[in-house]
């Protein structure tokens, strides 16, 4: 099992939702309005001076569709440009 972690921007949640329902998955956890600051973009900490919040999402699946799910981030972050979209995988162990 692999766990990718999607951090975007939250004006592109629907495309992001878009590639999870094309990639076939159904199962995942959304946390809405994070707040943080990337290697290539502005601060989004939802103030007066960094505006703009972010949404992480989490899916815990195969490796199959992990590796599907990180190609569309790719693709994604060609077309949309790097300070987006961000994603990041690791292997599961145990899931209980």
């Amino acid at each position: 099992m692999k766990a990718v972690l999607i951090v975007h921007n939250a004006a592109i949640d629907e495309e992001v939702n878009e590639a999870l329902e094309s990639g076939g998955i159904d199962c995942y956890t959304k946390f809405t309005n994070v707040l943080g600051k990337g290697e290539l973009s502005e601060p989004h900490l939802n103030t007066d001076v960094w505006p703009g919040v972010n949404h992480g999402t989490l899916v815990v699946t195969e490796q199959a569709k992990a590796l599907e799910l990180m190609e569309a981030v790719r693709k994604m972050r060609e077309k949309l440009g790097p300070e987006g979209i961000k994603a990041f995988m690791w292997e599961i162990d145990q899931v209980t």
